[in-house]
């Protein structure tokens, strides 16, 4: 097995900046009177709140203390409700690379409601990543002994960006295509969208749609990685049908959700099912992805903490997480957009778009426990803690096939791994996986679990 280039390092980081305002005096009592500790123990832990009563299912409410909503503009709430964390990192298919995320997740001053990030990344060689997000939550009330209640199944999300991909990899169709098959192409692609999800009949209940809209522009080219052939040399068939395209997508789903949360569960499950559909396309065709998933969570004994109290909103909680997702495409779609397996979710031993094809199957299992499990506060802040600190083992399996039913004989492809990973609080994981397979192994980083 020969070595292709892979990443050399990737690190993520917490700058810590702080600038200083023009404020009135209205504003400069509030910032007197904010206490940061408000609702939070010294060590992070904090104290569950009695929830009012007329809450439709309680149990799906996150509670926000009073220390988390900091006033004031984007810059006195640093480290707080804003922050700017980079990343930096080396490849030799496209340079040294770096970026930013910043965050802010009290956007506008809505007492957390709302969530707005800019995500910036360049490289020496070219290759780039713009993107722009902002989320309001749809159910949020104020606790009447300070802080704040949100339910976090219902919300609308606007995206816009632009990327510059320069390491694209294309290895044909079909369950058996070998690492030798590999060819690269550049993509240029910008993206535009909005979605809802909503809870349905009321807040927090089990039964969960979701619906969206979005805009792909593409225009790809030559591939940048050395020593593999183009994608347009290699497939020029399906190179010239994708080279130039726009997709106009409509997303709707439905979703039977018992888990106590989005973002991080602990417990309970999810099965629903999600039509991806490209009503507009370049040429005037159509195509659709037809998806079917579940996933399970369970609470396991805790390794390396208590597991916290029952009188504790967020305790420190290990689990083994499962989760099997199939799909199946129908109409046509361009070779880039078709069901695929490698990358951030799916394989994660294998580089993104490794297999791919008309239909696919995808099984994980996770074990997540907490090493830190009350985390650390950031010598630099005085009120900066990263709440707690795990790792994860995972195992993924999965294959593609031309249609759904040859899914049943195709060879199935595995990795496994383990995965960092870091909480500033429930709603705000971040995770780095380093999966390894037959190809080789791989690094994969970003904000949320995999599922």
């Amino acid at each position: 097995m020969r070595n292709r280039p892979r990443s050399a390092a990737l690190v993520a980081c917490v700058i810590t900046l702080w600038v200083a305002g023009p404020a009135t005096a209205n504003s400069n009592a509030k910032q007197a009177d904010f206490d940061p500790w408000e609702g939070i123990d010294r060590d992070g832990r904090i104290q569950k709140v009695e929830l009012p009563a007329d809450l439709p299912n309680p149990e799906r409410w996150r509670y926000i203390p009073e220390g988390r909503i900091k006033p004031g503009n984007v810059f006195r709430r640093f480290l707080i409700s804003s922050f700017i964390a980079p990343f930096f990192f080396n490849d030799t298919d496209v340079g040294f690379g770096m970026g930013v995320a910043i965050t802010d997740i009290d956007f506008r001053q809505q007492r957390r409601r709302e969530f707005a990030g800019l995500f910036l990344s360049y490289t020496t060689e070219g290759q780039q990543r713009y993107t722009g997000v902002w989320r309001r939550w749809l159910h949020h009330r104020e606790h009447p002994d300070g802080g704040v209640l949100q339910e976090e199944r219902s919300f609308v999300t606007v995206n816009v960006g632009y990327e510059k991909a320069l390491t694209k990899r294309f290895f044909g169709y079909g369950d058996h295509t070998d690492e030798d098959d590999e060819s690269s192409y550049t993509d240029q692609s910008a993206f535009g969208g909005v979605g809802l999800d909503i809870a349905l009949p009321e807040p927090g209940s089990d039964l969960v749609l979701n619906a969206g809209a979005r805009g792909e522009w593409h225009a790809l080219g030559a591939g940048k990685v050395g020593g593999e052939p183009d994608t347009d040399d290699a497939y020029p068939s399906l190179f010239d049908d994708a080279e130039h395209h726009s997709l106009g997508w409509v997303e709707l789903g439905l979703r039977y959700d018992t888990r106590d949360s989005q973002r991080q569960p602990y417990s309970g499950f999810a099965v629903g099912a999600n039509v991806d559909a490209a009503l507009a396309q370049s040429g005037g065709d159509v195509g659709a992805i037809f998806s079917l998933f579940g996933t399970q969570v369970f609470r396991v004994p805790p390794l390396f903490h208590d597991g916290g109290d029952e009188d504790e909103e967020n305790p420190p909680t290990d689990t083994f997480a499962l989760q099997i997702e199939t799909q199946a495409m129908a109409g046509d779609l361009p070779f880039f957009a078709m069901p695929s397996l490698g990358g951030r979710r799916f394989l994660r031993g294998f580089i993104a778009g490794r297999f791919r094809d008309r239909a696919l199957w995808h099984a994980s299992a996770e074990y997540r426990f907490w090493v830190l499990p009350r985390g650390f506060a950031v010598p630099f802040a005085k009120t900066f803690r990263v709440e707690r600190v795990g790792l994860a083992f995972f195992t993924d399996v999965g294959s593609v096939e031309n249609d759904w039913p040859g899914l049943f004989h195709a060879q199935v492809q595995a990795s496994y791994g383990v995965g960092f990973r870091v909480a500033l609080e429930r709603s705000a994981p971040f995770r780095i996986d380093v999966g390894f397979s037959e190809d080789g192994t791989q690094v994969t980083a970003g904000f949320g679990l995999p599922f």
